[in-house]
């Protein structure tokens, strides 16, 4: 048996993929969630085979929630979204639904996850490339979602200050206070405007707005001095970096 969770902010989208399922006695339908906060405690708690999951949802949308799940089940996307998410969804996922979707197609993707089990690649080593191409799109770093305990925080990155390699995390640095997120300074650097932050070292992210004057500091290398106080410190390659992006 695969259990499965529906997770999808559109109750009549939840209820085509039930009655389509119906024709799948194998899958189980351990709950159906309305938002991703609801889909991310379902997934902690049911531990799933599989999860049917939408992308646009409010408070946080279909990626942002999968961004927080340790140990993603396998993911079917029923959903419409951008050219971004479907070169994701064509490369990584299992199979994609564009809405409205027929009997006959969700019976392929069906036949498609079912094909694979148990070959092919676990669920994480699919999922996880599928969110780095998924973050190219530009709606998706315009924040960035933290689990902070039990609770999702959205952090605007607008209100970030600077991010810090903390081991396999980043710290993200706020006035409020430090944030870690399970993605590599790597990941940042590549999805975040590079108008407005710079890598000025292999563990450091600035803002470039945040910073009030740079200092020199050693040999070949600087301190970036920032609104709040912290003390920086900036590479040579990372100071060429800075002067290109401020014209200096």
């Amino acid at each position: 048996m695969i259990s499965a969770l529906i997770i999808d902010d559109e109750p009549l989208a939840r209820m085509v993929v039930q009655e389509y399922l119906q024709a799948f006695p194998q899958i189980e339908v351990l709950q159906e969630c309305g938002d991703g906060f609801e889909g991310l405690k379902a997934i902690q708690q049911h531990q799933p085979d599989l999860i049917f999951l939408d992308v646009q949802m409010p408070k946080i949308n279909g990626f942002e929630m999968l961004e927080l799940v340790d140990n993603p089940p396998a993911v079917i996307f029923a959903t419409a979204f951008d050219e971004y998410a479907i070169k994701a969804f064509e490369t990584h996922a299992v199979d994609y639904l564009l809405k409205p979707f027929s009997k006959e197609r969700f019976t392929k993707a069906i036949e498609k996850l079912l094909a694979q089990a148990p070959a092919g690649p676990t669920p994480v080593t699919k999922t996880n490339p599928l969110l780095e191409e998924a973050a190219q799109s530009p709606g998706q770093n315009e924040r960035i979602v933290v689990k902070t305990g039990t609770k999702v925080k959205i952090i605007s990155v607008q209100d970030v200050e600077y991010l810090q390699a903390d081991d396999d995390y980043v710290s993200v640095i706020t006035a409020e206070g430090a944030f870690l997120k399970n993605k590599t300074m790597a990941f940042f650097e590549k999805t975040l405007d590079p108008r407005y932050f710079v890598r000025v070292h292999r563990s450091y992210i600035i803002a470039i707005q945040q910073i009030t004057r740079l200092d020199p500091y050693e040999k070949d290398s600087h301190l970036a001095i920032l609104k709040s106080g912290a003390k920086i410190p900036v590479s040579k390659t990372g100071y060429v970096k800075l002067k290109q992006v401020l014209g200096i």
